[in-house]
């Protein structure tokens, strides 16, 4: 089990360092069509795993509460809001092709900050795959290994194209290949310990994981929509973006209903 779980739990952080290996094999910056591309991409994973993979399985876990067996999903899902809500206020840091940062006024450098904003977004994805795995080893009938697989899959397929956006752009302002490798396996490290975390915290108190999924599912919603779909919506011809939301948002339903 603590194998399947470690796995489980690296998956994704191996998504960011294989898309941040990208910075040695391809040129100082991608097009900005590919990088809206991606974005869309990404943003459609985030989706569809937060509707299928943490809210449905929050609601059908509070089944015995009947008519009322949404309020645990309500709950959770605007605390992970107002979560992300808060880091995004009390933490300096920059979003991609932004020129100014957001949060606290600090002297931090540009990468400090951008590095910073990437590793807000990665919290929830983080916890996303923790709360499931922490569903699994409680032994509730409606979450199994291959479902917790299929998150930490979809998670790490559109982790892989946030690894090169990350790291690409640092390398197009002058980094070098393996500082800007290294910043962007970094701001992915922030996932497997806010897995880890989650399920120790849903291990202390059970009754709480259907507020722990929802809470995931909310904090990646959150990101979601003040982050990728401005990002991939941005200038125009910006229906690639949209189309591509679709394209992912299609791949995660279908392994997630199909697998899982």
């Amino acid at each position: 089990m603590i194998a399947s779980i470690a796995q489980g739990l690296l998956i994704p952080f191996a998504g960011t360092s294989l898309g941040s290996a990208c910075v040695f094999f391809l040129r100082k910056t991608l097009n900005k069509q590919i990088q809206r591309a991606l974005t869309g991409f990404a943003a459609g994973v985030m989706v569809a795993a937060s509707i299928w993979s943490l809210l449905l399985p929050a609601i059908e876990q509070s089944e015995s509460m009947g008519k009322l067996s949404f309020i645990p999903a309500v709950v959770g899902f605007w605390i992970g809001i107002f979560f992300l809500l808060f880091l995004d206020h009390v933490t300096p840091h920059l979003h991609l092709n932004s020129k100014e940062s957001e949060g606290p006024k600090k002297n931090f450098s540009r990468t400090t900050k951008m590095l910073l904003a990437v590793t807000i977004h990665n919290i929830p994805e983080g916890m996303a795959v923790g709360v499931v795995y922490a569903g699994w080893i409680s032994g509730d009938s409606n979450i199994t290994l291959m479902s917790a697989i299929i998150l930490s899959l979809g998670i790490a397929i559109q982790n892989f194209p946030e690894g090169a956006i990350i790291s690409m752009p640092l390398r197009g302002e002058g980094m070098s290949r393996p500082k800007s490798f290294l910043m962007g396996v970094l701001s992915g490290a922030v996932e497997p310990v806010a897995g880890v975390l989650t399920i120790l915290a849903a291990g202390i108190i059970v009754p709480v994981l259907p507020y722990l999924l929802s809470f995931a599912a909310g904090a990646m919603l959150y990101v979601v929509v003040e982050e990728l779909i401005p990002e991939m919506s941005e200038g125009s011809h910006s229906n690639i973006g949209t189309v591509l939301f679709a394209v992912g948002f299609s791949v995660m339903m279908i392994l997630d209903v199909a697998l899982g």
